[in-house]
């Protein structure tokens, strides 16, 4: 039996290598004659930059930068010194795990810090450059990048605006003031498998915005900053890129990408899958399941998290796709309906958050024994 293995971290609980490390036991305590290959991947989010030096020779950089809310922070990115290319992490200056609970307000944040990062590597060599979005803390449409990159926003009085999500509906210009000439034969591509427009009941703000810390009215505001961007951006700039699908991924960021540095998306999973060379394997043996999985498996899961694109690798190589996730907050027939083999909810329901979060490897292996035991 030939498995393969895609999974995403559980997040607070088990890194990505600890889940592909739980579900390996737990397929050879059953199957002790089974190939397991295992891909340490990313949909763009956090652990973006680990996956990518798994598979291709990068440099470090660690660049004096800003977190979502300004603060003084150092973070790495990387580059290939054979192709000149730079990897960024959104998360690693704009991330949510940056701030405690009580400091989240995408209202506030922005992804100033991740343009730094983005400037440094053009700046040291870098032609292209792939973003991976996800984890972000902040809504401001990619405006504290595009400011970095050479950019103003300004309001009605001339003043210029704090590139937040908050100061959105205050902006009445927008002036290239060095962007054109920074970019210059820059390619930048935006790594994420996240599908959600920029704008209505399913884009950035609505979607995403509460666990950023928005609240209900404050994400009402959040969509209005969002929309009227766009319709600056349309009148001022002629680009339309609100409806494209995935422009909401990490608060609008990959549409700020699109608009202010003529960004192209590609999917995380299959970015990542290209690196390992999966299709590789899928053509030369056999696989008889792809095993995924991550911590919550909830309605984000349908709008393009990893478990989506591991789906759709599954759906073209006629594979049955597994899912394992430490809760699971959909019904059991809507996520099969999703074309999954099966979904496996680890947790103990008789057990704690926090019991359940210790001992998620154990529960993990036990899980994925059950599973192959009974047949698969």
């Amino acid at each position: 039996m030939n498995v393969l293995l895609i999974p995403d971290k559980f997040k607070g609980s088990l890194s990505a290598e600890e889940v592909i490390t739980a579900i390996r036991s737990g397929i050879l305590g059953v199957q002790p004659d089974a190939t397991v290959h295992a891909v340490l991947a990313s949909d763009g989010g956090d652990g973006f930059l680990e996956a990518v030096a798994r598979y291709k020779a990068v440099v470090f950089h660690d660049v004096a930068t800003a977190d979502p809310l300004g603060r003084d922070i150092s973070a790495l990115y990387g580059m290939s010194p054979d192709s000149g290319e730079a990897y960024v992490e959104l998360a690693r200056a704009s991330g949510l795990v940056l701030l405690e609970k009580g400091e989240r307000d995408p209202g506030n944040t922005s992804t100033y810090g991740t343009g730094i990062q983005i400037r440094d590597a053009i700046r040291h060599g870098a032609r292209k450059l792939y973003i991976g979005l996800g984890g972000s803390a902040t809504n401001d449409g990619g405006t504290g990048i595009a400011s970095v990159l050479g950019y103003k926003f300004l309001d009605a009085g001339g003043n210029p605006l704090k590139p937040v999500g908050g100061n959105l509906q205050k902006i009445a210009q927008i002036i290239d003031i060095y962007a054109k000439e920074l970019l210059q034969g820059i390619a930048i591509i935006a790594v994420s498998d996240v599908t959600n427009p920029l704008l209505g009941p399913e884009g950035a703000a609505h979607v995403y915005g509460e666990q950023k810390g928005g609240s209900r009215g404050g994400i009402e505001q959040l969509e209005a900053g969002l929309a009227h961007l766009d319709i600056i951006v349309q009148q001022q700039l002629g680009k339309h890129f609100a409806s494209v699908a995935g422009a909401g991924a990490a608060g609008g960021t990959a549409y700020g990408l699109m608009t202010f540095a003529n960004a192209t998306i590609v999917p995380g999973i299959q970015y990542i899958m290209d690196l390992a060379g999966i299709s590789e394997l899928l053509k030369s043996q056999k696989v008889d399941y792809i095993i995924t999985g991550e911590g919550k498996l909830d309605g984000q899961t349908l709008n393009g998290k990893l478990i989506h694109g591991v789906l759709q690798l599954g759906k073209r190589h006629n594979i049955p796709v597994v899912a394992v996730c430490g809760r699971l907050e959909l019904e059991k027939k809507e996520v099969l309906d999703m074309g999954l083999k099966e979904v496996l909810e680890i947790r103990d329901p008789n057990k704690s958050l926090a019991y359940n979060m210790e001992h998620a490897s154990r529960l993990t292996e036990k899980a994925i024994r059950r599973f192959f035991a009974a047949g698969g």
